[in-house]
């Protein structure tokens, strides 16, 4: 997929005093957010994040944003600001890194650390600076601010952008939760003192913007929590994201009250609760934590798995769980929790995990029948009060698909924003803030950038086209030798074919076709060895398609002789 914009042109050189943002990723979808704020010839990067691969990308393991728009500026890049530490907003640090590994990472102590951890796999030993909030650091030209946000994750953060340009105000992921597991609340005060400054641009999280109300808090799930320990009869296995904090804690808090031992199941959760521990933001209490190795030492109904694949990765914990590929055997009686929320996408891998599940005798708690998670994101509600403390000058929705884009620039609209200030973009779009009015001036090339095993970028639509003719229609090669000097067949054709309900004695049909195809062109004089495979794959391509309405690759193998 790209983003060619045909309606749009490059954008002008940016005016002086100007104020540009060019978001590379996050704008019509749920991931790989990352913004490119200018001014003055200078860059600020606000989050660097990656997109999971769909059903219609087989073979992706991560999608990451265009960075060809800067990758001949690098050295105007000031720093990369990570909102929060969650993989749609830090994953594709690395990759960026790869080509410029002195770019400073400016992040809270949490994210920082998850980020670092990251990196080291990478091989890469990055400059960092912690930040807090209330904080205050300039980059080269960008004056930034950071304000307390409520996220499913400890320890995000909002951004104020200062500039002789003017100001931007962008939220990352956020929510107004009142009572907060960790006690930190999304600082209202600020964002209503900066809104007194004047903002003068909003980019607004979106996720939630089709959501009436207000989002549930955190502490209404514990009850529930509770109340699957308590009617467990054996083990009970919980799947969240790897990063989600704040619902480790709580079944944490459940295994110590029903008398169970906890295990963790899964590299990046061991790694990334093993951070929070030691940091501080998870309360591992005393004795509850145990090593997988050894829970064959615990009757079933003492203990309690915590592992990734809540979103059906077919790789994670959870989803060879459910295919009996994994140490961990689920059977009668288990309890498997899904606390997690579906990301758009991915609604049919989580629901064939659960059928596969339930067909082994698990019960299946998950967010459809009862209340075990609740999102991260501000709801429709939530967003009207931050426009009306905020009152910003022009609105540029951000994170999400087109619709919830669409939402949040009404809710703005509600609010008394200028429907004319209100800017709609999506990835690629460039939108500068001139003279106190955010306009859209043009677009610059942002494509997926695919991440395919060991290959960064080297996967094309092309090459994923081949893979679902591959997966949905079939494969048929055909070999034939021909002489070299009449071009009449000498052998064959000898026909292979793949992943057809057919016998293969139907593949005969087609032999005199081939031959005869191949005799017209010897007649025309028609002796190249390539075109006389192309005449190949018609004559394969027409019969399949009318006989058995299938549309295979057909690989032609023509040999002279």
């Amino acid at each position: 997929m790209s983003h060619p914009h045909p309606d749009l042109e490059l954008p002008p050189p940016l005016a002086d005093g100007a104020l540009r943002v060019v978001a590379l990723g996050g704008l019509g979808e749920v991931g790989r957010n990352m913004a490119v704020v200018e001014h003055q010839g200078q860059l600020l990067i606000i989050d660097c994040g990656v997109l999971f691969p769909e059903d219609h990308q087989p073979g992706v393991d991560l999608i990451l944003p265009d960075f060809e728009y800067i990758l001949d500026r690098l050295d105007d890049v000031q720093a990369i600001v990570l909102t929060h530490g969650h993989e749609d907003h830090i994953g594709a640090v690395p990759y960026l890194l790869k080509h410029k590994p002195d770019i400073p990472l400016v992040g809270s102590m949490l994210t920082l650390a998850l980020i670092e951890a990251k990196l080291k796999e990478h091989r890469i030993k990055p400059f960092t600076l912690g930040v807090k909030e209330g904080g205050r650091e300039s980059f080269g030209v960008f004056d930034c601010e950071f304000i307390a946000v409520n996220h499913s994750i400890p320890d995000a953060l909002a951004v104020f952008v200062r500039t002789d340009g003017g100001t931007l105000l962008h939220t990352g992921d956020f929510k107004m939760d009142q009572l907060p597991l960790d006690r930190r609340l999304t600082d209202l005060r600020a964002f209503a003192r900066v809104g007194e400054e004047g903002v003068d641009l909003f980019l607004t999280d979106s996720t939630n913007a089709e959501v009436p109300g207000f989002t549930t808090p955190e502490r209404e799930i514990g009850p529930a929590i509770d109340t699957v320990f308590r009617n467990a009869q054996r083990r009970i296995i919980v799947a969240c994201f790897s990063s989600h904090v704040h619902r480790v804690q709580q079944v944490l808090d459940a295994a110590e009250r029903n008398g169970r031992k906890v295990a963790m199941v899964g590299r990046s959760m061991v790694r990334n609760m093993g951070i929070a521990a030691d940091l501080g933001y998870l309360k591992v209490p005393d004795r509850v934590l145990v090593d997988v190795k050894k829970l064959d030492n615990y009757p079933d109904d003492e203990v309690v798995l915590i592992c990734t694949g809540s979103q059906g990765e077919p790789m994670a914990a959870l989803s060879r769980m459910a295919n009996r590929d994994h140490r961990i055997d689920v059977g009668d009686g288990d309890t498997v929790l899904l606390a997690s929320s579906l990301i758009p996408g991915n609604e049919n891998a989580v629901y064939r995990v659960i059928n596969g599940l339930m067909r082994l005798g698990a019960d299946v708690v998950h967010k459809g029948n009862a209340k075990v998670h609740v999102s991260g994101h501000a709801s429709a509600g939530e967003l009207l009060y931050c426009y009306n403390i905020v009152k910003p000058r022009n609105v540029m929705p951000v994170h999400g698909e087109w619709r919830h884009l669409v939402a949040n620039a009404d809710l703005a609209i509600q609010t008394g924003v200028d429907p004319d200030h209100v800017v709609l973009a999506e990835d690629g779009v460039v939108v500068d803030l001139v003279d106190g009015r955010a306009r859209i001036t043009g677009a610059v090339p942002c494509g997926y950038v695919y991440v395919d095993g060991s290959s960064v970028g080297g996967a094309t639509e092309e090459l994923l086209k081949d893979r679902r003719i591959l997966r949905d229609e079939g494969f048929i090669s055909v070999m034939v030798v021909v002489d070299s000097s009449t071009g009449k067949v000498i052998a064959g054709p000898e026909i292979t074919a793949r992943g057809f309900a057919e016998d293969d004695e139907i593949f005969t049909q087609v032999e005199p076709k081939i031959i005869a195809a191949l005799d017209e062109a010897a007649r025309k004089g028609t002796t190249d060895t390539h075109q006389l495979q192309q005449v190949v794959r018609r004559a394969v391509g027409g019969w399949v398609g009318g006989k058995i309405r299938r549309r295979p690759m057909i690989i032609p193998v023509v040999v002279e002789a």
